[in-house]
This record gives C-alpha cells, structure tokens and sequence, in this order.
C-alpha cells in the first residue's frame, strides 16, 4: 500500500472574515482567496505551508444551498458565532480507495468533490462527523500531479508538528499505520486525565514556533 502524508489542516469558522482574521493574529500571515465547495455548501481561504501542505479556512457559506446531507468537517454541528477552531486533519493518499479499506477505523464513504476547475475524492463520514472522536483523518486522493498546494503564494510559514492526544493513544497509532502514514510530523501523544481528544498544530513562523489547536 502507498504511504499517506499530512495533506491539510481545516480551520472550522463561522465566517470567512473571523476565520481570516484568527489565522492572522496567530500566525501574522493572512489567507488568501480559495473557493466554493458547491456539493457541499462551504467555501474557503488558503494558506500554503510548504511541501504540498497547506492551511484552510472552511465556513459554510450562506449564498450556497445547503447540501441535503450534514457538511464535512463537523460544521453543521458547530454553535453559531463559535470561533474559529482547528477542526480537522486530511491525509493525502495515492489510492485512497486502498488506504479506507485498510484503515481500523471507519472514515467515511469514498467521494468525488470539487472547487473551480479542482476535482478531487476524500472521505466523508455520512454525519459529518471528524471520525475517531474528532481527530481521525479525512482521507484525499487528488489527480496525478496536480496539488492546489503548488498554485499558492509562498507564507514563509511550515507546518512542523502535529500533535494528536487521544485517550487511547494506542488506537491512534494503529490507525496511522494501517492507511501506510509515513509522515514524521505527526506525534500521538495520551490525552491528559479529563479532557477531550483534541488536534494542536505546531506551525514554524518568521516570528517563532506558534500553536493553534
């Protein structure tokens, strides 16, 4: 089975705007313009983060229909006015039919998405859920050699770290190995004793090391 690596990073927002501007305060680096995801009724800004890694922004987006199914990344469940949040993580696959067959955890159902002239597959629990309590990975799968990664401006930012704390660590670890993860910027680490299972990115900046989670 073909290796999978850190693809991207979902920022949940209740708008673009307050998305942009808690992206900025926290990484002094605004982003910039992405698209619609009509099939889902969301839209985003981007921020590249080196190495076919990158940062989204995703809201619902008001002008959009809703999709008649709940929306990826959880959004549907999100308070209204809630702020912005590391919400998500998707792991970029070369078969990604193979790599959900294989996962120990259930995903999602494989689907076709699309964004302007972008199609791409990933995987989409059916309640929109973020799987394994909220840190599991969306699976991807774009076209052979295309990555919107490659047609964004350059940050001078680099994603360095992604924590997962999950109170059952061992869980995690088996996740990753079985969808082939060979990404060494991702750690597992125990939950602390009472809190929730929760994503901390660690992302290297011109001004320092800066943690959004």
């Amino acid at each position: 089975m073909s290796a999978c690596r850190i693809d991207h990073l979902a920022i949940a927002a209740p708008t673009l705007a307050a998305g942009a501007d808690w992206v900025a305060e926290r990484l002094g680096v605004t982003p910039q313009p992405g698209g619609e995801h009509p099939r889902m009724g969301t839209h985003n800004l981007l921020l590249n983060l080196g190495g076919r890694t990158y940062l989204e922004v995703i809201a619902i987006a008001p002008h959009l229909p809703a999709p008649g199914r709940p929306r990826w990344f959880g959004l549907d469940e999100r308070p209204a006015g809630a702020a912005p949040a590391l919400a998500a993580w998707v792991a970029r696959a070369d078969d990604i039919r193979s790599a959900a067959r294989h996962s120990t955890e259930t995903l999602g159902t494989v689907d076709a998405m699309s964004r302007g002239a972008l199609e791409w597959l990933i995987t989409i629990p059916a309640d929109g859920r973020v799987p394994v309590d909220g840190v599991g990975p969306a699976l991807i799968e774009w076209p052979a050699d295309v990555h919107p990664a490659d047609r964004m401006e350059e940050s001078g930012l680099s994603l360095e770290r992604l924590l997962i704390h999950h109170p059952e660590p061992a869980r995690m670890t088996r996740l990753l190995a079985a969808i082939g993860m060979a990404d060494e910027r991702i750690v597992v680490q125990a939950a602390a004793p009472g809190s929730a299972p929760g994503l901390e990115a660690l992302i290297r900046t011109p001004g320092g090391l800066r943690s959004l989670g």
